[in-house]
């Protein structure tokens, strides 16, 4: 594991002058990222954390759509993947191993997924207390759809009743550069989701309790936008932070 090194003094430029100061913590940029391929995220996630921890990026959100995919955690079992793997091919399903926490999920369209890369230095690089802000980032924002989400121990997520309407999944990687995590990998919200894919997988090795879509719940479709900037209020509001459209999805 890596050893921290001592953080610079508070308003200190680490990397490039003008591109990114210790004064910039609290602001993160959003990017929009439409559909895009599993994979490809997974790359760009470690390539921005690596730029985080240099001093280089601010905080990130990246938001996006990913084709049918399913993904294994680090805390996954063979036994929740219920097809073979040929067959999951056969659907189109790409299946994933990755380094986030948790068991087996699913991620297709109609979800919106959210990758929060967060340097928690400024906030105490406390673990625990960033899942349970991610969770109530989520519910605030289901809320202006009438929508009253909830947490359910000791399960990670956001839940209607016995449903979970949004997963979590998080990585803590320890800063090389910088003292504290920066965290990768983030949320799974289904708003439009098919949620016959779920049928496919046990979804995070959860037998007992099943999942449902803001679609669901509210008995219509919802437009993946609006939910967009519900998510980045909430964040904003939940973090403290300002967040700031991204002017291009590199």
């Amino acid at each position: 594991m890596d050893t921290d090194t001592p953080a610079p003094a508070p308003g200190a430029f680490l990397g490039t002058p003008g591109v990114f100061s210790w004064g910039d913590e609290r602001m993160f940029e959003v990017y929009r990222l439409g559909r895009f391929p599993y994979q490809k995220a997974w790359d760009m996630q470690k390539a921005k954390v690596k730029q985080i921890d240099e001093g280089a990026l601010s905080n990130q959100l990246l938001l996006l759509e990913h084709p049918h995919t399913i993904t294994l955690g680090r805390g996954s079992h063979a036994e929740h993947l219920l097809l073979s793997s040929e067959e999951y091919a056969r659907r189109g399903i790409d299946v994933v191993e990755i380094d986030r926490g948790g068991d087996v999920t699913y991620h297709g369209p109609g979800q919106l997924v959210g990758y929060p890369l967060f340097h928690l230095g400024e906030r105490g690089n406390d673990a625990h207390r960033y899942l349970r802000d991610l969770e109530e980032s989520l519910i605030v924002a289901l809320r202006p759809f009438g929508i009253k989400g909830e947490r359910k121990p000791p399960y990670t997520g956001v839940w209607v009743g016995d449903e979970k309407v949004a997963a979590i999944g998080v990585k803590f990687n320890r800063g090389r550069t910088r003292r504290g995590y920066i965290t990768s990998h983030g949320f799974a919200l289904n708003v439009n989701t098919d949620l016959s894919y779920f049928n496919l997988i046990v979804p995070c090795g959860i037998q007992e309790y099943g999942v449902t879509s803001m679609e669901r719940l509210l008995g219509r479709k919802v437009p993946l936008d609006e939910v967009m900037d519900r998510v980045v209020e909430g964040i904003s509001r939940v973090f403290g932070w300002e967040a700031v459209e991204g002017a291009s999805p590199s």
